[in-house]
């Protein structure tokens, strides 16, 4: 009998530490889907500090489509166990579903982890445009209305979505050009095909910095620390259009606690990495303080930009081609 007894017990040893092993988080590679085509240094940058964090490699999946949503909806059918998670932008996770009919919610179907960073844009136009600074752009648009043109990365997308602000804003009215993403808008944009973009700081300050078009303003509270003689909205004569393109990383709904506040941690620690926040600047992105890089910061945030947007975008009848 006591023979029976140990052995039960030894068993229920066994068995003890096999669950605490099974519950040790990570224990195996974590993977990052990316909504968009592979291409920019940033999230590189965060995952191998965040593997640094976690002990574990942290692997970046690109799963482009549908501006986002193909993504994003991976990651909402995954299991919640913290090894499949969401990169998104403000583009994916709030602008896209704004403008499809999607079988998951990304506030509902995703637990928020971390805001990650955020780029704002700048107000450029070719250097033909006769405006040296913004209220003079405003101006020339108000002058010759409808006849501008302003490229963007299709409908729906940031620069379609700031170009519909603008206007709102200063009520003046020109034409939105689409193209398959923000590059090509750009290459038009230099060689004078359409006159203006609203673009992430990251993609136009290459072709800022060679003067090859002009900058009138930051869509943002402050200046650039990559780029500190270009004034902000509030500064050029435009207050308050703040417009920014931000990052956020989510885990499918259900994800345990415990799991998503070790995830937390690891964003925390990468950005607080000197070297990662330098290169993070550098390329012209704002890093959130502390206080608003927890779980709760991030949805309450989200859902904010939500209730912020999607009555612009309903008013404007914008829906995907």
């Amino acid at each position: 009998m006591k023979a029976l007894i140990s052995a039960i017990a030894l068993v229920g040893l066994v068995a003890s530490a096999g669950n605490a092993a099974a519950q040790v988080y990570p224990s195996h590679p974590i993977i990052i889907i990316s909504p968009f085509a592979a291409g920019g240094p940033l999230l590189p940058l965060l995952a191998d500090r965040m593997r640094v964090a976690l002990g574990q490699p942290v692997v970046i999946e690109s799963v482009s489509g549908a501006a986002g949503t193909i993504g994003t909806r991976r990651v909402v059918r995954s299991e919640p166990d913290g090894y499949t998670l969401s990169y998104g932008l403000w583009d994916s996770h709030v602008l896209s579903p704004a403008v499809r009919s999607l079988d998951y919610d990304a506030l509902r179907d995703l637990e928020p982890v971390a805001l990650l960073f955020s780029n704002p844009q700048i107000i450029v136009a070719n250097n033909a445009v006769p405006a040296n600074n913004l209220s003079e752009l405003i101006a020339w648009l108000k002058a010759n209305p409808d006849k501008a043109l302003q490229g963007t990365a299709g409908p729906g997308s940031a620069a379609h979505v700031s170009g519909i602000q603008f206007q709102n804003a200063t009520g003046t009215r020109f034409q939105f050009v689409p193209y398959r993403g923000a590059a090509p808008a750009m290459q038009d944009l230099l060689a004078g095909h359409i006159n203006l973009m609203i673009d992430q700081a990251n993609n136009a300050l290459p072709a800022i910095e060679a003067r090859a078009i002009k900058a009138y303003a930051v869509t943002a509270k402050t200046r650039l620390a990559a780029a500190p003689d270009i004034p902000t909205v509030d500064e050029a004569g435009l207050p308050g259009f703040y417009v920014s393109v931000w990052r956020g990383l989510w885990a499918p709904k259900g994800t345990p606690k415990e799991i998503i506040a070790k995830l937390n941690a690891a964003v925390v620690q990468a950005l607080d990495d000197p070297t990662l926040r330098q290169r993070l600047l550098d390329l012209g992105q704002d890093i959130p303080p502390r206080d608003q890089q927890t779980p709760e910061a991030l949805g309450a945030f989200h859902k904010a930009e939500v209730e912020k947007w999607w009555p612009i975008i309903k008013a404007a009848n914008i829906r995907a081609e």
